[in-house]
């Protein structure tokens, strides 16, 4: 009987050490060997420097940006599962739509034809208090490129996060929702008090995938000349023809973003699993 559970035991003890992350320490050891290069190359070094000076832009996009994706794709999620099938289908229609056109050609659009478009409107909202002298009227220019950057990430985001909102939901027992509501809870109270708590452990995951994956199409907003990291490196390479350091770099500091914020967001999702099991 021990030779049978010994038998049964190895292959899994085997498939444990398989999963030893290897792929981590080869990461880690060829960050450490980048990184020893920076401190003795002057070339590398002085790359990384410039580089590193768009680093606090990249991350501000990405935060308010995610930020607000999540607020809007939840208002979308919402109009998707309401009663009135005239939201459902817009809902629906948004989200199609917005998944199916990349998120260069959304970019591009809001920078120079919804910009426009939006400050024409503001305009005319205003148009009382511009006539009275009150306040000048809002031109293009006072709309930064990064806030349009920002909007464009937003609206093509809040698709995607609309869709793992919903199934979040949708994943909760609806024998629980028919308790909250025989105990006489308001739909609001049913969704802050029962659905929603229980919902962000389906969420999490996909949701932290999502944001890693912002960190990286932030990078979309230096077509616009927004100084982030991919910006600034673009702009010393053109200008030092060093393409190779430069390009180096720039994804050496973009891999140690997103794979830090790929093991902490995935410590959490451990310890969320762990409170959930208990």
């Amino acid at each position: 009987m021990a030779l049978g559970l010994s038998g049964v035991n190895r292959p899994h003890s085997k498939q444990a050490a398989d999963d030893f992350p290897w792929w981590l320490v080869a990461l880690i050891g060829i960050g450490a060997i980048l990184a020893v290069v920076i401190a003795v190359n002057g070339v590398y070094a002085q790359v990384f420097t410039t580089v590193i000076n768009g680093m606090g832009m990249t991350v501000f996009v990405t935060l308010v940006a995610f930020f607000l994706a999540c607020l809007w794709g939840l208002l979308i999620a919402l109009l998707g599962m309401a009663d009135s099938i005239v939201l459902r289908q817009i809902s629906r229609f948004y989200i199609e739509t917005m998944r199916g056109i990349p998120i260069l050609v959304v970019l591009f659009y809001i920078a120079f034809a919804g910009a426009p478009l939006l400050v024409d409107f503001v305009n005319w909202l205003l148009t009382p208090l511009i006539a009275a002298g009150w306040i000048e009227p809002v031109i293009v220019r006072d709309f930064s490129l990064m806030w349009r950057a920002i909007l464009a990430l937003t609206l093509c985001y809040g698709a995607f996060l609309a869709e793992i909102f919903r199934a979040g939901v949708e994943a909760v027992d609806q024998g629980q929702i028919e308790a909250a509501k025989a105990l006489g809870l308001s739909r609001y109270q049913r969704f802050r008090l029962v659905v929603f708590p229980q919902a962000v452990r389906t969420i999490f995951p996909p949701l932290s995938n999502d944001f890693v994956s912002m960190v990286k199409d932030s990078s979309l907003v230096s077509v616009l000349g927004v100084a982030d990291i991919t910006q600034l490196g673009k702009v010393y390479a053109a200008g030092s023809f060093r393409f190779f350091e430069t390009y180096s770099i720039v994804a050496y500091v973009y891999l140690i973003l997103t794979l830090g914020l790929s093991l902490i967001l995935r410590r959490i999702e451990k310890g969320m699993r762990r409170k959930q099991g208990r």
